[in-house]
């Protein structure tokens, strides 16, 4: 039996989040159709080798500065339509207790990906509950080409989002030096397309298709998580995050928590969720309230992991009740 079947989510071996361009506030289904017609999508090929240990900014390739420049349009685009916008609590998005309910149903309990003849699709179908039980430790990687600020500078954000999803999860989090049972990869264009034996070494027996989204993802797509479980037990065990490390600060920030809050269980996005960072329409770059709400409806002990919708909705109910007053 082929080692990557005792991974199970989705009976595909991982559970997919992807932070993707998506239509919506008139931005457009495709990335390349989107900026100025001197800003197209660069065309990348896979290199021979990824970057040895140790080398500088200054050794990226032609394609990942390319793509820099690419993400940087992208991001000024995005923010010159009012879009990636920072504040947690906005008045102009009020929210109530049904509301909370049924963004929740629709970005825990359901999947926006499937697995097709070991290629990820986008199909929305029911799912089941999942979080982790264990402790969760994050540990982050760069790879070598990505500059000693920019280092820094994410890993003093990633540890204070650790800190704020451990925070409203009552779950513990925390960044560790080194291991981890989930991974954040901040990787360049040529260190993530050469990636996959460092993803195998993360993840023994990961699929074909976990390892192929993430090496050929395409440039319309900014950020990936997936979540693993053991056999078929809907409790999380490992988890890797990629990040490209060619975004510009807001957007790099926006992916990591995306990312990070997708992995800890809220894998779907749900167009009608607002203010949330939960719907592909790049509104918000940060974690709302509303989204910190459910993070801390996911891990109230009221609720198991494998519930399904039926089990799990009036249990949320009576939390969202709770949070925000019956009649809300």
């Amino acid at each position: 039996m082929p080692l990557f079947l005792n991974w199970e989510i989705n009976t595909s071996g991982a559970r997919l989040a992807l932070r993707r361009l998506a239509g919506a506030v008139a931005i457009g289904a495709a990335l390349a159709g989107c900026v100025p017609t001197n800003s197209a999508a660069p065309r990348t090929a896979p290199r021979p080798m990824s970057a040895p240990e140790g080398l500088g900014e200054e050794n990226r390739s032609g394609e990942s500065r390319a793509m820099q420049a690419y993400f940087a349009q992208v991001e000024t685009m995005l923010l010159d339509q009012g879009l990636l916008r920072q504040d947690v609590a906005p008045r102009d998005a009020p929210f109530g207790r049904r509301q909370l309910v049924d963004n929740f149903v629709h970005i825990a309990l359901y999947d926006e990906y499937s697995n097709r003849g070991g290629t990820f699709v986008a199909s929305t179908t029911k799912s089941r509950l999942r979080r982790w039980e264990q402790p969760v430790t994050i540990g982050v990687e760069f790879g070598p080409t990505v500059p000693a600020a920019q280092r820094r500078k994410d890993s003093a954000a990633i540890t204070a989002f650790a800190g704020q999803i451990g925070r409203a999860t009552r779950h513990p989090v925390r960044v560790v030096p080194s291991g981890g049972n989930f991974s954040v990869l901040v990787l360049n264009e040529d260190e993530r397309r050469n990636g996959a034996k460092r993803l195998r070494e993360l993840v023994p027996g990961i699929d074909a298709a976990s390892v192929n989204a993430i090496t050929d993802l395409p440039p319309t797509t900014f950020c990936v998580v997936f979540a693993f479980s053991d056999g078929r037990s809907a409790s999380y065990s490992r988890a890797v995050a990629v990040i490209r490390a060619e975004h510009p600060d807001r957007l790099r920030m926006s992916c990591v928590h995306e990312e990070l809050a997708q992995g800890m269980g809220l894998a779907n996005d749900y167009p009608r969720a607002r203010p949330s960072i939960f719907n592909d329409d790049e509104e918000f770059a940060l974690l709302t309230r509303h989204d910190e709400l459910l993070l801390q409806i996911l891990y109230d002990p009221r609720l198991r992991p494998g519930m399904t919708e039926a089990e799990a909705r009036p249990i949320v109910e009576d939390i969202a009740s709770e949070l925000l007053g019956a009649d809300s």
